[in-house]
């Protein structure tokens, strides 16, 4: 049995009484790659020593797309995460339509996003790109789901995402396709696939409902896992997800959903 797709999990979501460090290394010796958030609240230096492959970190700390203040702040944070990066060797430095705050809530939300906002975020990105360019990094944008985890969070969907990196059309910025919050606002996971396939950088999942891991809730997820293959995808899968029970179980049965053959 084989893998062709690249495994990752997110450490923060795993082993929560256990240190980072710790959980970025059991990651490694189970043959996964890592996922983090936030940097400030680790050791770096205990995560250069974990012997860990980083696959996606939060790409900034402050700041917005869509206005003059947020996109300069976003772009001086952007800047900042990079350094620490490439410190760390991470593959993919993640943004948000808007910073979260508290239990992932838009630190600005937006009911309405006006024709000015759209164009104004494109800018951002486009500009975050070219960054990324200069720094050699590369740039995600995550979709959310509004109705849920994040509502009132501006360009949250699948469809806006798509839309925005697309439309900048950098290869130093990807779009970080979260199959959880797709399911949950808009659905339609293979067909949306396929439809955001040229920008993908990482493809991220759970299961719905419970934010578990795969087999845990209602989506097929070897059928995604087959449907990605064929479709020629063969970049990184990340679990972000809380484990239903033992996290080494559920690490496997993330592994058994994304065995092909």
């Amino acid at each position: 049995m084989e893998q062709p797709l690249i495994l990752a999990a997110c450490a923060e979501m795993l082993w929560q009484d256990r240190p980072i460090e710790w959980r970025a290394a059991r990651l490694a010796e189970m043959g996964f790659q890592v996922g983090l958030w936030n940097w400030p609240d680790h050791d770096l230096g205990a995560l250069e020593r974990s012997g860990a492959t980083f696959s996606i970190m939060n790409g900034y700390l402050t700041g917005r797309l869509a206005d003059d203040e947020g996109a300069e702040e976003l772009l001086r944070s952007a800047r900042e995460t990079a350094h620490v990066g490439k410190r760390l060797g991470v593959a993919r430095l993640n943004l948000h339509g808007t910073g979260l705050g508290e239990g992932g809530l838009p630190a600005r939300p937006a009911e309405v996003v006006t024709g000015s906002m759209w164009l104004k975020a494109r800018d951002t990105l486009a500009r975050i790109a070219e960054m990324a360019e200069e720094e050699d990094v590369v740039f995600t944008l995550e979709n959310l789901n509004l109705p849920v985890d994040h509502p009132g969070t501006p360009f949250g969907r699948a469809a806006d995402t798509l839309a925005l990196v697309s439309s900048v059309n950098l290869p130093h910025l990807k779009l970080n396709l979260d199959l959880y919050h797709v399911q949950i606002g808009e659905g339609n996971l293979i067909e949306t696939c396929r439809a955001c396939l040229p920008w993908i950088g990482e493809v991220q999942v759970a299961d719905v409902p419970g934010r578990c891991e795969p087999g845990t809730g209602e989506i097929n997820y070897p059928a995604i896992a087959s449907a990605l293959y064929e479709m020629g995808y063969r970049g990184p899968v990340g679990m972000e997800a809380y484990a239903k029970g033992d996290p080494d179980a559920a690490l496997q049965a993330f592994r058994t959903a994304f065995t092909l053959f």
